[in-house]
């Protein structure tokens, strides 16, 4: 690459900043070769996890500013490829960097060492030790992810292995009805319904791709195996469970088939009307607290990506304001966030046969579009979209808000229907007191959609849509230093002074409702000094006593 494509590709990382496939530091010249190896193993082995092909070690640039400050490891082109070498020796599988690139930025000199995916089903070692990420850590790689690196060869898909003894009496004739229904509505356009009928259930669930081979498989007793027939997959348990958590407790456990249980689970959900007020507008606008679609589909994936080895249950845990709902096995390909947009497909499945049995019935979709329209289903009713927990490496934790969190940010997507999704993500973000990417906030700002300073941004509407009058807003909306500082003056004109306690009194009250106490004394204590400095008020008093008056 030459040297315009490599400041593009650093701005492009910069700006995703910190992951588990990117890694920045400064890099003096006796950075350690050893901390290198320990980066190379972790950021190949993460690479492989999330099906990148690369991972990136950037010398060069603060870690904490994000500035390029420039690097002098290894100035000697000689010595400097040399570290191939050194990595090639002491890794296992015995593999290095695929290119060291020297970028001539105009802050400094920036190395972008461009590390290797681990091989499929072989994790990187580094001196016989594993590593990964864990955020913005270095770390031990876990068991769970030493698993399924290993797993990606062979004979792996636990959903796909018949199930010995097993036949068609094991399968629950209403759970193949409703199957064979779903089927001829999938295929409605290919096979006429009363052909659909008249097929036998043994060539029915071949075409469906349910059965293997004309065998019993473990993916179809999960959808279609009667309650009795679970032992058959003992010791990995085939069960959800829905728990009920608040002033009343609650829960009840669902098992074989989960064609037809994953119905009966949502039902135990408690879905009322939820109402919204929108602004100058007397009728509210009502939405149920929750989409039976999104819902399904959350649950559907839980089934369909479920590490089944790990003996776990499928969780649906029932919040007063919002479903979690919890699944063994970590996130398999990539992360949610890489599916929102809705222009990725999976490559590949923690149970491939699953999956596509599930698609063949109507389930879930197989092209990725599955967390894309869960968004913009939360999006049309106006409730804050879906958050996922990725923290316990082996479980993966989503969250469907069932209530409005900032009624401005439900009430202007009400008003304006024609937001982009990206916009409406960034305002997610604000609403949930999340960081927002610069670029983000000046183009969320110059649209007129969010106010505040940066990191206490807030939506536009926020203060606006919970009072009864525009005046009223404008009254107590978050004000700019010379506001503030206008009264200050006014209350010092008017009683010749003010202790500390005073000027509290006096703006405490007119501070937004985003900041802290702490964050509220700061800023009074800012804009004191700042008025101090600028010659507009002198302290009579002392230092731990102040008194504050109009300098002469």
């Amino acid at each position: 690459m030459d040297n315009s494509a490599l400041q593009a590709l650093l701005a492009t990382l910069i700006a995703r900043w910190e992951n588990e496939v990117a890694e920045f530091k400064r890099a003096g010249d006796g950075f350690s070769t050893d901390d290198i190896g320990k980066y190379f193993s972790a950021l190949a082995n993460e690479a492989n996890l999330r099906d990148q092909d690369r991972a990136w070690l950037v010398f060069g640039v603060d870690n904490k500013t994000r500035q390029v400050v420039g690097t002098d490891y290894r100035p000697e082109h000689t010595r400097l490829q040399s570290l191939k070498m050194q990595m090639a020796e002491a890794t296992e599988p015995s593999i290095t960097l695929r290119n060291i690139h020297e970028l001539a930025h105009p802050d400094g000199r920036v190395l972008l060492l461009e590390i290797p995916a681990a091989p499929l089903g072989i994790p990187v070692a580094w001196k016989g030790h594993y590593y990964a990420r864990a955020g913005e850590s270095l770390t031990s790689l876990g068991l769970d992810k030493l698993d399924e690196i290993r797993r990606q060869t062979g004979n792996a898909d636990w959903s796909a292995q018949p199930v010995p003894g097993a036949t068609l009496a094991h399968l629950d004739p209403a759970a193949v009805a409703k199957a064979r229904e779903s089927f001829a509505m999938k295929y409605a356009n290919r096979f006429a319904a009363d052909e659909v009928a008249g097929w036998s259930d043994a060539v029915f669930l071949s075409r469906a791709k349910v059965t293997r081979d004309g065998q019993i498989t473990r993916a179809t007793l999960l959808l279609l195996g009667k309650a009795e027939a679970a032992h058959l997959l003992s010791p990995h348990p085939a069960q959800m469970t829905w728990k009920l958590e608040g002033q009343e407790r609650a829960y009840e456990h669902f098992g074989l088939p989960f064609l037809l249980t994953s119905s009966e689970l949502y039902r135990k959900i408690r879905n009322i009307q939820v109402r919204i007020l929108p602004d100058d507008q007397l009728v509210a606008v009502e939405v149920a607290k929750y989409d039976r679609k999104i819902v399904m589909e959350a649950l559907h994936n839980c089934v369909a990506h479920q590490d089944y080895g790990r003996n776990g249950r499928i969780v649906v845990t029932e919040l007063p304001d919002r479903l979690v709902l919890e699944n063994e096995g970590s996130f398999f390909e990539g992360r949610p966030e890489d599916y929102i947009a809705g222009d990725r497909t999976p490559r590949r499945y923690r149970n491939p046969f699953l999956a596509q049995a599930m698609a063949e019935l109507n389930m879930i979709d197989t092209m990725g579009y599955g967390i894309h329209e869960m968004h913009v289903g939360q999006a049309r009713r106006y409730f804050p979209m879906p958050d996922y927990d990725l923290a316990e490496p082996s479980a993966v934790k989503m969250t469907i808000h069932g209530r409005v969190v900032d009624p401005a940010y439900s009430r202007l997507l009400i008003q304006k229907t024609d937001l982009p999704l990206e916009d409406i993500l960034a305002l997610d973000r604000v609403q949930k007191r999340l960081p927002v990417d610069d670029g983000l906030a000046k183009h969320l700002r110059k649209a007129g959609l969010i106010e505040g300073r940066k990191p206490n941004f807030h939506v536009s509407a926020t203060v606006a849509e919970a009072t009864d009058s525009k005046a009223e807003y404008i009254r107590t909306r978050a004000q700019g230093d010379a506001h503030y500082g206008k009264l200050v003056m006014d209350y010092l004109e008017k009683f010749g002074g003010a202790t500390r306690q005073e000027v509290d009194d006096l703006l405490l009250p007119l501070l937004h409702g985003s900041l802290t106490e702490a964050q509220k004394a700061n800023k009074i204590s800012y804009l004191l000094t700042k008025m101090r400095r600028g010659g507009q008020i002198v302290n009579t008093g002392s230092d731990k006593s102040p008194r504050w008056e109009i300098s002469k």
